[in-house]
This record gives structure tokens, C-alpha cells and sequence, in this order.
């Protein structure tokens, strides 16, 4: 089947219990391709029964699930990985033509959700309990995890497939069943992965589309047990107020505005080229994408000068295409976002050094040229809110530590970037910048065995490694005394 009859096939669809079935309202919803502008399918807004139904059938199959080994459901998470793998050029090209982003970064994409299910496939095995140095002789004192029960996964359109599996397959490796509601701009994609999943793991996965009152239903349930979401911080700000009503377990990541401190030890050649990749890769649609660049005074001019030709000469085009760099946004409200961003920013005194308008040559599509500005005061606008686009904004500084202490002047701490050969300048920046993550001459790379998330307002808890295992468990502890009779009875026992 090509992938536009699967949008024909999968248009208004949910997923439950095992099935792709017609949404009550199919096309609640218009999605356009972000190349042709055309219609490209419809989505369900899932109703409240509808979403009830997905939640009792996920709370069934969750009890049998966790009844299962350890191994067993190993077994089942590397058949997942494996059946995404066989499937990467047809999932990445859904992608594609979904939202936007070029063939290569989408295939890679759906590739990194294989190494996900792997890893947690095995350090599940090895991330059970462990048993606790007793206080009563004789006594046996151990903890446990179980799952937590029900995880709701909500996406936003930048990373479906690998932000999905994040979750997904810690919450699978751990026990629990998953109910995935996926964002607008890449619903039909995540549909289609539900049901590579479920052919090789019945029952474990479900999928319902829609917008808020979906997410509502999902989020106020009884009978959900916790909630996994990327997207903005009012987004996140409503899932934690919801979530905490019920003293439900949430995991927040709500955007990044990443600072890219340049000092002049640096190698100059890579650190242009990294700051070319980490501001424009996925058209900057990234949460850590570079967006905030302080670069030291003494090589200011020249790095400038660099990353303006770097931006220039990225190849633009549709994402289906073997040479692009650079594909469109997802839709036309986020290219308008910028482009006012950008337009305020000149307004307060930036200097537009590159892109700035919409390529020449495409009368239709969401595409922007990337973006540079120079001469940005930290005060501006543009430095202080997340631009998520193709856009940068470039300060010049006089120490490292006047950039660290700007970098660290924002409500947002996801990432941070330093480019540095001088050790001391390193260690002093991974001490002291305030953000979950740092990346030093080596820009928004992710490892799946170590922690992934943000600070302050960026939201709370961590995907990835051990921590993103434990998040989605309950811990329970265990005492017990193998012969009561063989001693006497404590003597702070009743009566005194």
C-alpha cells in the first residue's frame, strides 16, 4: 500500500482494542500537507465515550500484562524494536509528508525509537528492587517496583515516533499499558505505528486523536495512572493542575529556549557548523534547539560572519526530497509565529544578517528561511521567549561568566551548549549552568541510558536511563519475619 493511501485508509481513525476503527466525528479535524498546502486527511476528536472505553479496555489488558515475566515482556519489547526497524522507510516517509521534516531526519528518527525499545527491554530485567539491610535480626527487608498501571502518552508533532517510544517502552518494559494521544500534525503517523505494534505485541497499545477535550478526558480519569507530556508550558501548566487534583503521577517537559556559549578556545570551523545543526535541524522545531547564542566579544565579528553563510547555504525543500536541508514547519500558524518573531526582534534593534522571509521560488508550503540576528540585547523578546522555528538570535559577551550568567537569566533550562577546549571553562560551565542537560562540543545528542529533561519552568521529571524506567513504577517495601514463634516478642509492643 503507498503511504497516501494510508492517509486515505487512516484518515479519522482511532485505534482501540486492537483495531483501526471510524472515529465517531472523522473529521473533526482538517490537516494540510505543509508542502502542498492541499488537504491531507481528517482527524476524529475522540468523544468522552469513546476515550472511556480505550481507558477500561487499557486497565484490562494492563492486569494481564503485568502478570507477565520480566523476560517475557522483554521477549516482546525486542520484537516491537524489531518490527519498527523493518518498517523505518515507510513510517519515516508517513512522517515526512506529515509534518514536514526531511526523509533522512525522519528515517533516523524512527530508527532511534528501536534503540529506545531495546535498551529498555533489557535494563528492565535488572531495575526490580533490592533488598535492605534488616533491623530485627533474622528479618528479611526488600523493596519492590510495580507498575504504575495506565500511561497516557500526549505528543506534540516535532519528534512522534522517538518522544513516543521514550515513554512507550519504559512504560511497557515496566509493566504498564499505554494510551498515546498524538498531536494534530502527526496523528496519522502515530496511528500507523500503533498498529506495527500491535502486530507483534496484541493489546498493549491504544490511540485516540483529537484536541483538548481529548486530552481532558484522559488527563481527569480515575482510571489513568500516569501522564507523559511534551508541548508548551501552559500545556504543561494545565496537565500538572489536572494531575495534581488527584495526586497523579506526571512526567513535563514544556519547551526550551537553549543558550550556545561560544568562547575563543573554541574550534571555530565546528563550532559554526554546530550551531548551524543544533538552530536549524527540523527547521529549528526542536526543544533543545540552539536559539539563544553568546559568543565571547573577541571573535564575535567572525562567527557572525560564519553562521550567516552556514544558514544561507542550507538547502530548502520538500522533505521528500534527497537534498534538502531543511524541509517546511508543520503548519502555517507556526510559520506566522516566527516570522512575527523575527519581525518584532528587528523592531527591537536586531540585526538581520540571514533568512528572514519566506525562499524564494515557493508560493505554497509553511516554509522560512533560516534565520540569523545579530546584535541582540538579552532584554529583546526574542531571547527571552522560545522561538521553536528556524531562527537564532546571536549576543556578544565579554567572559564566560557573564554568558553563563545570561544563560542562565531565562524561566526555561532544558539544554545548554558550550564550545570550549579549555578544560576549566568546561567544568565551570557544567557546574553552573542551571539546565537538566549539557552538551559540550557535541550538539543535542541523546543517549538512551541517560537522563533526558529540564528545570524550572521547563517542567518536572526525566525519560531515558534509569531514572525514565523508575517513572513510570511505584516503589513498595516488604517486611517479614520467616519464624515469629522462634523469638520473643518485642518489647515495645502493647502492653508496655
Amino acid at each position: 500500500m503507498t503511504t497516501s493511501n494510508e492517509f486515505e485508509r487512516l484518515s479519522g481513525k482511532l485505534f482501540i482494542d486492537g483495531q483501526t476503527i471510524d472515529g465517531a466525528s472523522p473529521d473533526e479535524i482538517e490537516v494540510a500537507s505543509p508542502v502542498t498546502e492541499e488537504r491531507l486527511c481528517g482527524l476524529a476528536g475522540a468523544t468522552a465515550d469513546e476515550v472511556e472505553r480505550c481507558i477500561n479496555i487499557a486497565n484490562e489488558r494492563q492486569r494481564v500484562w503485568a502478570a507477565e515475566s520480566s523476560l517475557d515482556r522483554t521477549k516482546v519489547l525486542h520484537k516491537i524494536a524489531s518490527a519498527f526497524e523493518e518498517n523505518v522507510p515507510h513510517l519515516g516517509e508517513m512522517m515526512t509528508r506529515e509534518m514536514g521534516k526531511p526523509i533522512k531526519e525522519a528515517c533516523d528518527e524512527v530508527g532511534w525509537t528501536v534503540t529506545a525499545f531495546r535498551y529498555f527491554a533489557e535494563i528492565a530485567r535488572h531495575e526490580y528492587g533490592r533488598v535492605h539491610g534488616p533491623v530485627v535480626a533474622n528479618h528479611l527487608n526488600y523493596s519492590y517496583r510495580e507498575p504504575l498501571g495506565v500511561a497516557v502518552i500526549i505528543l506534540p508533532y516535532n519528534y512522534p515516533a522517538v518522544l513516543m517510544a521514550w515513554s512507550m517502552a519504559a512504560a511497557l518494559a515496566t509493566g504498564n499499558t499505554v494510551i498515546v494521544k498524538p498531536s494534530e500534525y502527526a496523528s496519522i503517523t502515530t496511528l500507523r505505528m500503533a498498529e506495527v505494534v500491535e502486530a507483534v505485541a496484541p493489546g498493549l497499545v491504544q490511540v485516540v486523536t483529537g484536541s483538548v477535550p481529548t486530552v481532558q478526558a484522559l488527563v481527569k480519569s480515575p482510571n489513568t495512572h500516569i501522564v507523559s507530556f511534551t508541548g508548551s508550558v501552559n500545556g504543561a501548566r494545565a496537565i500538572n493542575e489536572m494531575c495534581a487534583s488527584q495526586f497523579k503521577r506526571c512526567l513535563l517537559e514544556a519547551s526550551g529556549s537553549d543558550p550556545f556559549i561560544v568562547m575563543p578556545s573554541c574550534d571555530m570551523e565546528f563550532a559554526v557548523r554546530a550551531a548551524t545543526f543544533a538552530s536549524f535541524m527540523n527547521c529549528g522545531q526542536i526543544c533543545t534547539s540552539t536559539e539563544r547564542m553568546y559568543v565571547h566579544e573577541s571573535i564575535y565579528t567572525e562567527f557572525v560572519e560564519r553562521l550567516a553563510v552556514g544558514a544561507s547555504g542550507l538547502r530548502i525543500g520538500d522533505g521528500m526530497e534527497q537534498t534538502t536541508d531543511v524541509g517546511p514547519m508543520a503548519n502555517r500558524r507556526e510559520v506566522e509565529r516566527v516570522a512575527e518573531v523575527v519581525k518584532t526582534a528587528v523592531s527591537e534593534g536586531a540585526e538581520l544578517v540571514a533568512g528572514g522571509a519566506r525562499p524564494d521560488g515557493f508560493e505554497r508550503g509553511w516554509f522560512y528561511r533560516p534565520t540569523v540576528l545579530a546584535n541582540a540585547s538579552h532584554q529583546m523578546s526574542i531571547m527571552r521567549n522560545e522561538i521553536f522555528g528556524p531562527a537564532v538570535a546571536v549576543t556578544k559577551v565579554s567572559s564566560l561568566d557573564e554568558a553563563i550568567r545570561l544563560a542562565n537569566d531565562s524561566p526555561l533550562a532544558l539544554g545548554s551548549n558550550v564550545y570550549s577546549q579549555d578544560l576549566a571553562e568546561v567544568h565551570e560551565s557544567i557546574r553552573r549552568l542551571e539546565s537538566g542537560m549539557v552538551w559540550v562540543n557535541a550538539p543535542l545528542f541523546d543517549n538512551d541510558a541517560g537522563p533526558f529533561g529540564g528545570n524550572k519552568s521547563t517542567g518536572g521529571g526525566r525519560v531515558l536511563g534509569i531514572d525514565g524506567l523508575h517513572s513510570f513504577t511505584k516503589n513498595k517495601l516488604a517486611w517479614i519475619d520467616p519464624d515469629p514463634k522462634s523469638g520473643p516478642i518485642p518489647d515495645w509492643w502493647f502492653p508496655y
